[in-house]
């Protein structure tokens, strides 16, 4: 048995889970959840079909001490839900600016999940921010709305790439003043 040694990144608890950093362990069901092509297909970055060695890429890249993005996996396993709900990601920027990111598996689509873990990472504010970015596609709306109830403010369109659809499609960018402002 090896033991996983985790870099410093804080366990932020939420109401019905907690965020965690990723673990290999968690790799079959973050395939499961990732390879669905309405996940990845709400992201800018995961490919569809998952090609093989993605997710265990993208956990190493999580894990590595040089990372610019912080990586949380949605737990639920403490509350009876599955161990894996989606995931929530900080990438860090120039001037203090942070980028928020997230996903939720489909069968937690409507529950809420998505708000709970974006109020819980905003308050934790682990990258001491004075400003943090999202975007979503606008075919996305109810992402949108996600951003805006945890206090975000609608700032413009844009384009980004998404790996999944394999084009350019419109976003919605928002932004939101950290406490370190």
């Amino acid at each position: 048995m090896t033991l996983e040694t985790l870099p410093a990144q804080p366990v932020i608890a939420a109401e019905r889970f907690v965020l965690r950093p990723p673990r290999r362990s968690d790799a079959g069901l973050l395939a499961l959840y990732a390879g669905d092509r309405r996940v990845a297909e709400g992201t800018r970055t995961i490919p569809h079909p998952l090609p093989p060695g993605a997710v265990e890429a993208f956990i190493a890249r999580a894990l590595s001490e040089g990372r610019r993005e912080d990586v949380w996996v949605l737990d639920g396993a403490a509350q009876g839900l599955d161990e894996v709900l989606g995931v929530i990601s900080l990438t860090r920027m120039d001037r203090g600016q942070s980028q928020i990111g997230y996903w939720v598996a489909p069968a937690f689509w409507n529950t809420g999940i998505a708000s709970e873990a974006v109020r819980a990472l905003v308050a934790a504010d682990p990258h001491r921010a004075r400003t943090l970015f999202a975007e979503v596609f606008q075919d996305n709306p109810v992402s949108a709305r996600v951003l805006t109830n945890a206090g975000f403010e609608y700032l413009g369109d844009a384009e980004a790439y998404s790996v999944a659809r394999g084009r350019v499609a419109p976003t919605w960018t928002y932004l939101r003043k950290g406490r370190a402002a």
